[in-house]
């Protein structure tokens, strides 16, 4: 071991009861006493999770004998002063099924390093080694490894053994697989990329590695060039019902619904299968934007507390533009089914009343205490800046190809963002993505920001699409599951509304958020009220969409609803239904100029 190093030994203590033991030996303590810190947060997902709460016990020793630990607060522990190499013993209880944390039983083993690697203080820099310990119990002896830290010389491909990096930074972000997940492996610009997935499932590997393939390649084509990196790693769990990913510098975790991959012998890619393909696509698109193109407050992260930036809408809503638009730019779907998923992403931001009342700007900087944090009312009082961003990405490509005759795009500002801070490992300062869009188009685009990015005026989609021959167009909604787009056949829009979201019960229907100003608030309701009868009528979700489908605005309804134990009687008077849900239509009959238009922002004339 050398001078100013550190090393993990990882052990799957006991599956069963959900817990690793980790061993953290420094090889030069500080003299003072040493101070270990395990993150509060995990980079990616903008919420404190305060990891060490799952830090079952803790101990620290020397060659020579034990040694006294002191808490000094929820995440830190310091030791008394050592002459000699310093090592710390310590369990972690691990049973989070989520792309954020750590997950340990019988089937498999699965963590993030914020969950499980103590950083001792001041040694931030200094060379890690990981040994992956290989389980004792004989019945998962078939296990194997999936990561993309860098493997030691000595230990082969998908074995347990040593592993290395860099320094704190890389260790944690490298998540780890182990088990008998399934993987397939592809390459893409010269690097190797793998596909590993961990549940029961029955996908048909050949054909998700050759779409996914396809993906990679926009992206790459997009940026020019990878970054640095030897292999690429896809770690997917899949499960009953689930989604979420989360981006790493050469890999990405995922979860999904295996009813989200494609079967054998299925050619066709329905809505489940393209919503797993636009979240691959989403997560490899932050190789670039957010893992190397980064807010300069994440240069380097603070991990103890909140990192605040209003920027999260261009690193997270030009991500969201890009991962669906690249689907169609691989040829993986056509313009109408694009159209489709740009229908109802701009469905979810239009029937939030919390557009209104917060910036995307806002929502950016609010993200550790609002959007990761929502309640019922978050509809009321928040905008999203994966949608609302996505949507103002989209507005701002367009603006840029039409103020340069399509000489330049919002592609050009993405590739002067790798070439200037993510080749360098600049972070970006606050406001230098407005500036530099407004450089690329020759345009003062500061209005555009003032009211659509920092206020919270409606992006003006509307006049933008007409660039490319796009209509955009507002209905009413059919009924709850209606999620955005061209109107369902057979089914007609609400003539009425009660203003809530809701959902059967075992008893009734429950509402799980009500509109500010909408017609049940109005009555008195509230989020989590339980309607048993409707106008003496026991009541269901299927019954409560027929009256607004059937019954006029300013009709009344007699409701009886059970808010915690105590029944209540209101009564509602219905509301005409706002026209929130977005229908976009590609038009034919256009000129030559707007179909060359549409035809370069597809890439149809260049790939």
């Amino acid at each position: 071991m050398s001078a100013q190093q550190i090393t993990y030994r990882l052990k799957l203590l006991d599956p069963a009861a959900h817990i690793f033991e980790i061993q953290c030996t420094v090889t030069e303590p500080d003299p003072a006493g040493q101070k270990f810190f395990l993150p509060a947060w995990i980079p990616g997902s903008y919420m404190i999770r305060d990891f060490a709460r799952h830090v079952v016990s803790l101990c620290a020793e020397t060659t020579t004998g034990p040694v006294a630990v002191h808490k000094l607060d929820k995440q830190t522990w310091q030791c008394a002063p050592v002459e000699h190499s310093l090592a710390v013993t310590y369990q972690v209880y691990a049973w989070d099924l989520s792309v954020r944390g750590a997950h340990l039983d019988t089937t498999h083993a699965f963590f993030n390093g914020t969950s499980v690697f103590l950083m001792p203080l001041g040694c931030e820099a200094w060379p890690c080694e990981v040994e992956l310990l290989a389980p004792t119990d004989k019945s998962l002896g078939d296990w194997r490894v999936a990561t993309a830290m860098q493997r030691a010389t000595a230990t082969p491909a998908g074995s347990f053994g040593m592993y290395t990096a860099v320094n704190y930074d890389e260790l944690i972000d490298h998540p780890v697989e182990m088990g008998t997940f399934h993987s397939s492996e592809f390459e893409v610009a010269g690097v190797r990329h793998e596909m590993a997935i961990t549940g029961r499932h029955h996908a048909d590997m050949g054909r998700l590695c050759k779409d996914v393939e396809k993906i990679c390649a926009v992206h790459i084509k997009l940026f020019e060039e990878l970054p640095d990196i030897d292999q690429y790693l896809f770690l997917v769990t899949a499960v009953g019902n689930g989604y979420g990913g989360l981006e790493h510098r050469a890999s990405c975790s995922l979860l999904c619904s295996r009813g989200d991959l494609p079967h054998p012998g299925d050619d066709a890619i329905g809505s489940d299968y393209r919503k797993f393909l636009g979240l691959c696509s989403h997560e490899y698109f932050h190789t670039w934007n957010i893992k190397r193109i980064k807010p300069e407050v994440f240069t380097p992260y603070e991990l103890a507390d909140e990192n605040y930036t209003r920027q999260l809408w261009a690193f997270e809503g030009i991500t969201s533009y890009y991962d669906d638009l690249g689907l169609l730019r691989a040829g993986l779907i056509k313009l109408d089914d694009y159209l489709e998923m740009l229908s109802e992403t701009a469905t979810r931001v239009w029937r939030g009343q919390g557009r209104h009342k917060q910036s995307i700007a806002e929502s950016s900087f609010d993200a550790w205490t609002k959007f990761y944090k929502q309640d019922e009312n978050a509809a009321n009082a928040i905008v999203s800046y994966y949608t609302k961003g996505a949507l103002l990405a989209l507005s701002l490509d367009l603006r840029i190809r039409k103020h340069t005759g399509n000489k330049k795009s919002l592609d050009t500002l993405m590739q002067i963002l790798w070439q200037q801070f993510g080749k360098t490992g600049v972070g970006v300062p606050e406001g230098k993505i407005e500036q530099l869009a407004s450089e690329i188009a020759d345009t003062d685009f500061s209005d555009f920001f003032a009211r659509h990015l920092y206020g919270t005026t409606d992006i003006p989609l509307e006049n933008d699409l007409q660039y490319i021959g796009v209509q955009l167009c507002k209905r009413a909604a059919c009924g709850g599951d209606d999620k955005g787009g061209a109107l369902p056949r057979g089914q007609t829009p609400l003539m009425s509304s009660i203003g809530a979201v809701y959902a059967d019960k075992a008893n009734g229907v429950a509402l799980s958020s009500v509109t500010q100003g909408g017609a049940v608030q109005v009555a008195g309701m509230s989020a989590g009220d339980l309607i048993v009868a409707v106008n003496d009528i026991k009541a269901n979700k299927s019954q409560l969409e027929q009256i607004q489908r059937k019954t006029a605005p300013g009709d009344h309804l007699r409701i009886h609803a059970f808010r915690r134990d105590e029944m209540m009687e209101f009564v509602v008077t219905l509301q005409a239904p706002e026209e929130s849900t977005i229908f976009f239509e590609a038009l034919t009959d256009v000129d030559t100029t707007t179909l060359t238009a549409r035809a370069d922002w597809l890439w149809k004339n260049n790939s």
